[in-house]
């Protein structure tokens, strides 16, 4: 029995196989194509920094492995980023076959929204937020305040700022889907909004590793975001279940 099982999944096999395959060339060439452009890469990524505070001229590496590493994460960001078309599409092929019409409309549209929406926050991040987080957080350069920027942990906080944005744009779209699939009320979220904007708060605090600064510019956008996702769900999140009948009276 247990034989035949493995018989009948050695196809599947062999196509998650074929698409896994795919999925790492496209990722290694990518990921290679980042770092032969890693200074074009770093400067775009250090642009608002300069911006933000002329005076610094460079950053600093400490350790001898820091810049390569650096670098190496880097491109292998931007290479996951870029081959991201490519995963999804192998992803795509291998599920396709075994989906109904409906359900493929359904997963091409979560696909779509999704991405648009995280590619909204994380261009909103680094050139909305970012800029003006960097100027403050340069303002207390002083001639007897030198800032000696580390390269690692400059680009680390970049990556994570954007990763954070990009994540919570999602959150109007992950209110309509909860709607849509009955799991909660259309007028949940309203009538609970103080409880979700405290969690908004905390949520920003942990993404934005404590940083009071950068908690308060990712934690006003949300609660836009957070509204916005309420308006979304009265408007798309479908028709309130209608409400039981009562049974008729005992004769």
């Amino acid at each position: 029995m247990m034989l035949e099982a493995l018989e009948q999944f050695r196809p599947h096999q062999e196509e998650l196989r074929r698409r896994l395959i795919h999925c790492c060339l496209a990722l290694t060439l990518t990921t290679t194509v980042a770092y032969l452009f890693k200074d074009h890469i770093a400067a775009w990524c250090m642009h608002p920094l300069y911006t933000a505070y002329p005076e610094l001229g460079k950053l600093v590496y400490t350790k001898l492995t820091e810049a390569f590493l650096s670098y190496l994460k880097l491109s292998l960001l931007v290479g996951l980023i870029a081959g991201s078309p490519v995963l999804l599409y192998q992803l795509w092929l291998f599920i396709a076959p075994g989906l109904m019409d409906h359900e493929k409309r359904t997963i091409r549209n979560i696909l779509l929204w999704a991405s648009l929406l995280f590619a909204g926050g994380a261009l909103f991040a680094f050139y909305i937020v970012l800029p003006r987080m960097l100027h403050y957080f340069m303002s207390y350069a002083t001639p007897t305040l030198q800032p000696m920027l580390k390269l690692g942990l400059y680009l680390t906080f970049i990556a994570r700022m954007i990763l954070a944005f990009g994540i919570a744009f999602e959150i109007p779209f992950l209110m309509v889907m909860a709607i849509r699939a009955g799991l909660i009320q259309s007028d949940h979220f309203r009538n609970k909004r103080m409880y979700f904007y405290i969690a908004i708060v905390v949520l920003a605090f942990l993404l934005t590793t404590g940083e009071l600064t950068a908690t308060t510019l990712l934690s006003f956008p949300l609660f836009a975001l957070y509204e916005a996702g309420i308006v979304a769900g009265g408007v798309f999140g479908g028709k309130k279940n209608p409400p039981p009948a009562e049974d008729p009276p005992a004769a």
